[in-house]
């Protein structure tokens, strides 16, 4: 399974351990209340869907061929998040916990750096969009709402 959703991220439907699993990792990117001493009240995940959506599965594809996993499951929210919510979830299970650690390990990094997916945290006095490849921090202004 490899997601894009505005919904939450159903974490329970993402470790489906198999009777031959020794181990499911799962990571979780959740919304933090700052960033480089600076609070933050939300953030907005915008991705390129079209391209995004092929990459993830490429990701979990080179996961499955570089370790003996059963499976990858890879979900990323979109939209507006608040503060602890999870923004993405990877979650892996083998037989043994080695394998499962090392592409989950893989599957958050070459996702954080390849796939078209940005994010636009929201200040008091402005907001910034950051991330997604070859992408620099950016200010804008925040808008009256």
């Amino acid at each position: 399974m490899v997601r894009l959703t505005h919904d939450p991220i159903d974490v329970g439907a993402l470790t489906p351990a198999t009777a031959e699993d020794g181990a499911a990792c799962l990571f979780l990117g959740v919304v933090r209340n700052e960033n480089g001493g600076r609070p933050v009240r939300h953030l907005e995940y915008e991705a390129y869907e079209e391209m995004a959506l092929p990459l993830m599965e490429e990701i979990a594809a080179e996961a499955r061929r570089r370790w003996p996993v059963t499976e990858v499951r890879i979900v990323h929210r979109l939209g507006r998040l608040e503060i602890g919510e999870p923004s993405v979830a990877v979650a892996v299970t083998a037989p043994h916990r080695g394998a499962a650690f090392e592409a989950c390990r893989y599957a958050i990094d070459t996702l954080k750096a390849t796939v078209p997916i940005w994010k636009k945290e929201f200040y008091a006095d402005g907001a910034v969009w950051l991330e997604g490849p070859g992408s620099a921090p950016v200010e804008v202004t925040a808008r009256a709402t």
